[in-house]
């Protein structure tokens, strides 16, 4: 990555590109949309900031893109600027949801279903829109992101996640390579003060697979075990569909607000074990549909978090159609 800026000139003279230039400029694509779901913990959000990208990279002549050295650079540039604008609205936008606001859960690779509607690509549920699942999309991890200011979250993200020197970062934000340091050590405060690390999958794959079999079992008792005394729920219905507005605080209220829901529930409900954004989660399924999405955060072997997500604008790759 030795060119991030955007050429403000032609080349006239320069040869033209061979065709396999197009097929380098789209297989940034996946990257592109794997950064832009980080910045901004949406899919749908990181989809349209990389159309928009590959939108101005078409709008420039032959000359303005072949005058460009690195290409991919130039692209990773572009679409880190623009979620860098989203990010700044967003707070704003955020104030106007209705409930609370929740990152977008993503499935395992193996049961990404579809893309959003009117995608451009051939496939909608192309490989590249698919988001690499490690510790750096974990739902714990997106939340505390968004208490970031937009300058730290991007910092954070292209430094510590994908690598970029602060030199380069600084290229792309307009600031100097030292303030974007400070930028991303800031962030890093923010990540050590929410708590102590995620727990290993497989303890957190058990601890959720109890918390299951307790709910369908309406066991309170064993639900407050397993529940930490100060746990968290956060739901996120967008308005569009029931869910609690506000998030409900403590091990024993949560275990009997949930007993509840199951208590209203009909037959058709079915819930499953499954992997949301790459850690160990569960899902509501009602008449064969996903319709809630359940991520957990672990600590000192109980259950510290639980994030429900029922906005259905959300839950399109775990849907068809």
């Amino acid at each position: 990555m030795t060119n991030h800026s955007v050429p403000g000139h032609d080349r006239s003279d320069a040869p033209a590109a061979p065709d396999a230039g197009l097929s380098a400029i789209i297989s940034e694509r996946s990257q592109l949309i794997n950064l832009a779901y980080r910045l901004l913990g949406s899919l749908a959000e990181a989809e349209d900031a990389v159309q928009e990208t590959y939108a101005r990279w078409y709008a420039m002549s032959r000359q303005q893109q072949d005058a460009i050295e690195s290409p991919g650079a130039w692209l990773t540039t572009v679409a880190s600027r623009i979620c860098l604008d989203l990010l700044g609205s967003a707070r704003a936008r955020r104030e106007r949801y209705v409930g609370e606001w929740i990152p977008e859960p993503l499935p395992d690779r193996t049961e990404w279903i579809s893309g959003r509607p009117g995608h451009t690509t051939a496939d909608p549920a192309d490989p590249a829109d698919r988001v690499t699942l490690d510790e750096s999309v974990s739902m714990a991890f997106l939340v505390v992101l968004e208490s970031m200011t937009p300058a730290q979250r991007v910092a954070l993200i292209l430094h510590d996640v994908f690598r970029y020197s602060f030199a380069e970062i600084a290229e792309i934000t307009g600031r100097t390579p030292a303030a974007c340091r400070e930028l991303a050590s800031a962030a890093r405060r923010r990540i050590r003060a929410s708590g102590p690390p995620e727990a290993p999958a497989a303890q957190q794959a058990g601890l959720v697979r109890s918390f299951k079999q307790a709910w369908e079992a309406r066991d309170i008792d064993s639900l407050i075990g397993i529940l930490d005394p100060g746990a968290t729920l956060t739901a996120d219905g967008g308005g569009l569909v029931s869910a609690a507005l506000h998030p409900i605080e403590g091990g024993e209220r949560i275990a009997r607000y949930i007993v509840e829901l199951a208590g209203r529930a009909s037959g058709d409900l079915t819930v499953l074990e499954r992997t949301v954004n790459g850690r160990p989660g569960l899902v509501g399924q009602y008449g064969g549909v996903i319709v809630t999405v359940y991520a957990f955060d672990v600590t000192d072997g109980r259950i510290t978090h639980i994030w429900v997500v029922r906005n259905p604008d959300k839950l399109r790759p775990w849907t068809a159609g």
